[in-house]
């Protein structure tokens, strides 16, 4: 029999019981061959019945093969879940990499395309929010045991839409290409990668995801530092065409060698909506909304506003977000760190929170250079810890791991909605401030803080206002 406890490790032992019959224990199976003991024949219409035993045996032993049963906790180590978490690593890489490097494209497409800052930030946002969305139905497939036709399909339209990219000259040609484009093939991978590395840690998952995180500030250094070292010496298209190359390169290991772990959970429902009558994931889903209405403003617009504002160079602002996703590095590894060993994701993802809402708020006071480069620097740290800790305290809101990945895509989605709209409010509010950014940073604030207050509120309710490890 199967003990309770399996079920905290995502083993659904009955989640195939509509499609085959149980199989009987050994116990049973005694009792099968007593009450089915040939007797002897009252008449010549009497069917001569079967060895019992024998196909109990072998429904057994192909219910135990189709269900996973024998799959086993989490390993939380060894080298096929840390290769999975290696290859994630570079799945974040070309994903969140990507994007949070937009702000060296969101300076050099408004210098270039004549438009506005909310009209180009609208190709970022729209990354952002697909990125997210889509986590709802590849979040499923993966679920249903579709986790490498989906990395593939992604991985494709990733790549394709950067080559795109070179050859966009127009405004609407970006925003396809790099908007729509990259966005789906981003959210194609994102939310299944998360997912897959959830299932192979309990103990270490937070340092996991945090490891796979972490590819985000890898991106977000090398896109930038190669756009700014070969944009000038061999234009904008084959620039392009360079990152392309590189996330083929990055991506190709991936597909070949990431493995699901558990069998697929083929029926149930796209969406679980009654995991938003659980008020900790609820509260948890509305405080990640507000928190992720003002986070990427600042990778946005940090460039900008230090060439409008400050009057630096071109190469110091893509300078300032190499440094904002270096630190990242740290940002997304250490406070994860912390988390498993001692507070529990949650509990440390809501003192980052408050302190990115509080960096946010002192950029109104940067006036020089070197104020910059301190804001910069924490605000990329603080910021980094509060993406790493996200889906490693949402993880932990899933006892079965079977439905992690539609649980997981929901808040994707609710926070998708933020990440999209958020940044162009952001342009618009620098707009009609005439150019300055005052506007833009205390809204920028306003939401992470109210994020910060509601996360409070979803620990509080998961477990009370005593110390806990959550």
């Amino acid at each position: 029999m199967v003990e309770e406890k399996d079920y905290q490790h995502g083993i659904e032992p009955r989640s195939l019981e509509a499609n085959y019959p149980r199989s009987p224990s050994s116990d049973e199976e005694s009792t099968l061959d007593e009450e089915y003991e040939p007797q002897p024949p009252h008449n010549d219409l009497t069917p001569v019945p079967t060895n019992t035993s024998a196909i109990a045996r072998t429904l057994s032993a192909v219910r135990t093969r189709e269900s996973g049963k024998n799959i086993g906790p989490p390993p939380d180590g060894g080298f096929q879940a840390w290769l999975q978490v290696a290859l994630g690593h570079m799945i974040i890489f070309n994903t969140w990499g990507y994007i949070n490097s937009f702000g060296v494209f969101q300076t050099y497409y408004t210098t270039t395309l004549g438009r506005p800052p909310s009209d180009i930030s609208w190709v970022g946002s729209i990354q952002i929010f697909l990125l997210f969305f889509i986590g709802t139905f590849s979040g499923r497939a993966t679920d249903a045991g579709y986790f490498r036709f989906t990395l593939t399909v992604g991985a494709t339209i990733e790549c394709f839409s950067i080559f795109m990219t070179s050859l966009c000259t127009e405004y609407w040609q970006l925003f396809l290409a790099q908007g729509l484009g990259q966005g789906i093939g981003c959210g194609l991978m994102f939310c299944p990668t998360l997912a897959l590395i959830s299932t192979y840690f309990v103990k270490r998952r937070g340092i996991a995801i945090g490891i796979v995180a972490s590819g985000s500030a890898t991106g977000g250094m090398v896109f930038p530092a190669v756009v700014m070292r070969l944009l000038p010496r061999i234009g904008y298209g084959w620039t392009m065409r360079t990152l392309g190359f590189i996330s083929l390169v990055t991506l190709i290991p991936c597909l070949i060698f990431f493995k699901q772990r558990l069998p697929p959970r083929t029926s149930g429902p796209l969406l679980e909506l009654a995991a938003f009558k659980e008020m900790p994931y609820l509260l948890f889903a509305v405080g990640m909304f507000l928190n992720f209405w003002g986070l990427y403003v600042a990778f946005f617009y940090v460039g900008s506003f230090s060439r409008n504002i400050i009057g630096v160079s071109e190469t110091t602002s893509i300078d300032l977000l190499l440094v904002m996703n270096g630190v990242g590095l740290v940002g997304r590894l250490v406070p994860n760190l912390l988390a498993d060993q001692f507070t529990g994701p949650l509990n440390m993802l809501i003192p980052f929170s408050g302190a990115t809402a509080v960096a946010a708020f002192c950029w109104a006071a940067v006036k020089d250079l070197s104020g910059l480069w301190a804001f910069a620097a924490l605000y990329g740290l603080f910021a980094a810890g509060v993406q790493s800790l996200f889906p490693a305290t949402l993880s932990t809101l899933t006892t079965d791991l079977k439905k992690i990945g539609v649980r997981m895509g929901m808040v994707l989605s609710v926070v998708a909605v933020a990440a999209l709209i958020g940044s162009p409010i952001a342009g618009a509010l620098i707009q009609r401030d005439d150019g300055n950014y005052l506007y833009a940073q205390m809204f920028m604030g306003s939401a992470i803080i109210a994020g910060t207050l509601t996360l409070i509120a979803a620990r509080v309710s998961k477990v009370g206002t005593g110390i806990a490890r959550v």
